[in-house]
């Protein structure tokens, strides 16, 4: 059911500091801010050759990220995507096997303007896991 790896999310207190580290000490290719009130972050992606990495900053108050860091001040992984080829299709069998989808289970618009879903991270070994439709 699922792809290829799309990206990793690393969660970070201060996404410019963060993109700068991966641009001028990496050398990695570094995307422009991209807010995303909706999902109550700011992310970059970090373009690497075979997939990508995701630095998340929050946005507001209420936003996720920003209880992650609470717990976690310097930053940390915070989910890994996976691509699916039919989203709901990925939702309904894993539903129907017993994985919790998080929010009301409806596909959000994610960064890369594709619908997204995430899970429940007690039903995949800790890991907040992503599904993005390719």
């Amino acid at each position: 059911m699922i792809g290829k790896l799309n990206h990793v999310a690393i969660a970070v207190p201060e996404l410019d500091a963060a993109a700068a580290q991966y641009r001028d000490m990496l050398g990695a290719r570094v995307s422009q801010p991209q807010a995303l009130p909706e999902h109550g972050v700011t992310v970059v992606f970090v373009e690497l050759d075979n997939t990508k990495v995701e630095l998340l900053e929050p946005l507001g108050v209420g936003s996720p990220i920003a209880s992650f860091l609470e717990k976690s001040p310097a930053g940390g992984m915070h989910h890994i995507c996976y691509e699916v080829d039919d989203i709901l299709a990925a939702r309904d069998r894993l539903q129907a096997g017993g994985a919790r989808v998080l929010g009301d289970g409806e596909p959000k618009t994610g960064a890369h303007g594709k619908p997204v879903l995430f899970l429940h991270p007690k039903d995949f070994c800790g890991t907040l896991v992503e599904l993005e439709q390719v």
